[in-house]
């Protein structure tokens, strides 16, 4: 029986808002709990977009975090295809766009990111494409298919993980494949230039081409339709589709026109929260990829991974119930490339350490990646070798310095370098 004398609102329907919803029932909750999603669909992972689902392995309803009837046996309202436009702090409530106020005593904002955009002529072109949401996924599913049927050719702007699954998926359909990337190196902003040679050699030996170094400048086409991507180093790659993977930015305009305090797009971006996920408004509260938390190893961060949306979201809504809640899981995500899975946990961005070990066999692609500063663990990658990421999270925790030769010796327990 709902208790209608509190009202929690969460505005997202991702995976963050859909599992804050779950775990304010778990947690015991009985007032009304209401979920506003500007999508149709009910709240959904995005990993299958890129990976499962996209390959044709996954079933769609697979991506899906609940079944529908989920929601109304839960006592969730769901407000699907309506979209948050304004929230007046001061009389604790949001606005939709249809003119609806949806008054709250708790807030949580889960509005994840949106891709950015590719800032050139063309991109109106019917074969350019963006890889978000499951419409996209839909879309670009379909397309690769077709490529691989009849040999035709995608030209990817972007070297992170997003542009590397979707090559692969495009090369197991049969698809020509080109990705342009302005390092040299794929993932370099992650792994850096050590460990992004890896992931280089990998996709070659599958057959994609890479264009080091540039940025499309120019995406050409007749009749509607793309003929070629042009860089600004003066190539010209034929293509029959583009995607632009450039990175997500963070849905903070709902936030920002509310007064809330944000982050510095230098320093990722996002509405700023406390570690317990709490923004400047006492009563409002911010998770997964929109949120740039207090964490206690790395400072502030944003973390747009599934495994930050996983956990964010009950975090963040026990938090709401007044829980003393600590949020400071070590980042986390995982990928899947052709016959290469990997999990990665930490932050070690490119400058933030001094040295990387490698533990196993790199040419075979079974191997543990460790980022190192003064001897103390930032991060760790595990590459088809499987069941180690609590000692290496246990590791990053630590911050103790550890012995590298030991570190790079596979024959070495990695639980026995855990202080």
């Amino acid at each position: 029986m709902v208790d209608a004398d509190q009202t929690f609102v969460i505005v997202g329907g991702g995976l963050a808002g859909a599992k804050a919803a779950e775990a304010l029932r778990s947690e015991g909750f009985t007032g009304r709990v209401i979920l506003i999603c500007d999508e149709r669909d009910h709240p959904y992972e995005r990993p299958p977009l890129s990976k499962g689902y996209l390959q044709g392995k996954d079933a769609r309803d697979k991506a899906f975090v609940h079944d529908a009837a989920w929601y109304a046996q839960n006592d969730i309202e769901l407000h699907l295809g309506q979209t948050a436009v304004a929230i007046d702090r001061a009389g604790k409530a949001v606005r939709l766009g249809d003119g609806t106020l949806v008054h709250y005593d708790k807030l949580l904002l889960a509005t994840g990111a949106e891709p950015r955009r590719l800032d050139i002529p063309g991109t109106g072109l019917a074969g350019v494409h963006h890889l978000r949401r499951l419409a996209h996924a839909e879309r670009l599913r379909g397309v690769l298919a077709s490529l691989g049927r009849d040999n035709g050719h995608i030209v990817i702007a972007g070297g992170g993980w997003i542009g590397l699954e979707v090559a692969a998926a495009a090369r197991e359909y049969g698809a020509e494949v080109t990705i342009v990337e302005p390092q040299a190196s794929p993932l370099y902003g992650v792994l850096g230039p050590e460990v992004g040679q890896i992931f280089t050699d990998l996709h070659a030996e599958h057959g994609v081409r890479f264009h080091f170094g540039a940025r499309l400048t120019e995406i050409v086409g007749q009749d509607g339709m793309v003929l070629a991507a042009r860089t600004d180093d003066g190539d010209e790659h034929p293509a029959h589709d583009v995607l632009a993977a450039i990175g997500a930015a963070p849905r903070t305009a709902l936030a920002e026109s509310a007064g809330l305090d944000l982050v510095d797009r230098a320093h990722g971006g996002g509405i700023a929260v406390d570690s317990s996920l709490r923004t400047s408004d006492p009563d409002i509260y911010a998770a997964g990829d929109v949120a740039a938390a207090q964490h206690p190893l790395f400072g502030t961060l944003r973390v747009e991974h599934w495994a930050n949306a996983l956990n964010g979201g009950p975090a963040a809504a026990r938090a709401m119930l007044g829980q003393d809640v600590t949020y400071e899981r070590v980042p986390y995500f995982f990928s899947d490339q052709y016959d290469v899975g990997l999990e990665y946990s930490g932050w070690a961005p490119p400058g933030s350490y001094d040295q990387v070990v490698l533990r196993g066999d790199a040419p075979k692609r079974e191997f543990i990646a460790f980022w190192l500063k003064e001897g103390r663990v930032l991060a760790g990658m595990n590459v088809n070798v499987w069941d180690v990421t609590d000692p290496i999270q246990q590791l990053i925790r630590s911050g103790t310095e550890v012995d590298t030769t030991a570190l790079a010796d596979p024959t070495v327990p990695l639980d026995s370098l855990v202080p």
